[in-house]
């Protein structure tokens, strides 16, 4: 609230002026004014009586209790509730990728790959997200973005999807509808190529929009890096691309036992750090919170942020509060008086 002291302030004014309301108009009582009825004692027996009884009391403390509301919501207004929120205009200038291998040889690593993606957006502010997947061609899921209903919703669709053993001897025909329609544009009719590295990561880099703006791009490439057939663009002439366009590629290796795994590990190793990025492996505990930390340090030092208080008004909390408390206590006075 603005001034949380008119709280107190308004419940002492209301009070005051209920208790003065009361005395002024109560009758002074005076000796003559006074009948006594004999034997009527016994109308405190009746049924009648006391149900009549029984609402006025009720009625009162319901009539009580809805005044109290009242003067409670009147007060809150009065002090004018608000959200206080410490942001900063340049973080909605920071732009991420996140940039999935969807070969045969990642699926059964995707799920959990996706789930770190999903830890990391919860983590955000104001950040533009957009998920591609490719094979040996690319598709979008979604596109840059800071709806993040959306993007949580996309994940969770994708790490679903991806949740499929694909050595096992018998197919859930729905899972593999499901793992087939996600897949849909990743794959050409070119059957001897699979898992084109570089261009999936050129395709990442070329997702990004407002090339003119001021804006912190980063790409978090997940792959183990096993290429099958010519690519256009290889890994390093893809990072150099990513790089003359002021991108920022992190990597997150992940890769079952192959014998071509340790060349292709070391050879994105040297890629990814040798333009400035960060290579995890994708079963790192760390690997979230360092890729996360990194595009923090990256925005403060080439954004330089300036957080802002942003106050928002909010009359809605107790809007509400008040015209229920109000009506109730006109359909309890209306109902005590008949």
């Amino acid at each position: 609230m603005v001034s949380p002291w008119l709280v107190p302030v308004v419940l002492v004014v209301i009070a005051a002026a209920a208790a003065a309301g009361w005395f002024a108009r109560r009758p002074e009582r005076r000796a003559g004014a006074v009948t006594w009825v004999a034997n009527s004692g016994y109308l405190r027996s009746l049924a009648g009586y006391r149900r009549r009884i029984r609402v006025l009391r009720g009625g009162l403390a319901l009539g009580a209790a809805a005044l109290a509301l009242t003067s409670l919501a009147t007060a809150s207004l009065t002090a004018r509730p608000v959200d206080r929120d410490v942001r900063s205009e340049i973080l909605a200038t920071r732009d991420i990728v996140l940039c999935l291998d969807a070969s045969g040889s990642m699926i059964e690593l995707d799920t959990e790959i996706v789930q770190k993606f999903s830890e990391m957006v919860e983590s955000f502010e104001g950040e533009r997200i957009a998920l591609s997947v490719w094979n040996n061609t690319s598709r979008t899921v979604f596109p840059l973005t800071d709806d993040y209903a959306l993007v949580k919703e996309e994940l969770d669709a994708a790490a679903s999807a991806l949740d499929f053993d694909l050595d096992a001897w018998v197919y859930d025909q729905e899972a593999l509808e499901k793992l087939e329609n996600f897949l849909v544009g990743t794959v050409s009719l070119d059957n001897e190529s699979s898992s084109l590295v570089g261009d999936g990561l050129a395709t990442c880099a070329l997702a990004f929009d407002a090339s003119d703006a001021e804006r912190s791009r980063t790409i978090i490439l997940a792959t183990d890096n096993l290429v099958l057939g010519t690519p256009i663009y290889t890994l390093p002439e893809a990072a150099s691309f990513a790089a003359e366009r002021g991108i920022t590629v992190h990597g997150m290796y992940a890769s079952l036992t192959d014998a071509d795994s340790a060349s292709a590990k070391a050879e994105m190793q040297e890629v990814i750090t040798g333009h400035g990025g960060l290579f995890l492996e994708a079963d790192d505990p760390a690997a979230v919170s360092g890729i996360i930390e990194d595009i923090e340090a990256q925005q403060a030092v080439d954004l330089d942020a300036d957080p802002q208080l942003v106050v928002t008004d909010r009359p809605d909390r107790w809007y509400g509060w008040l015209v229920a408390g109000l009506a109730a206590f006109l359909l309890v006075v209306w109902r005590v008086r008949t």
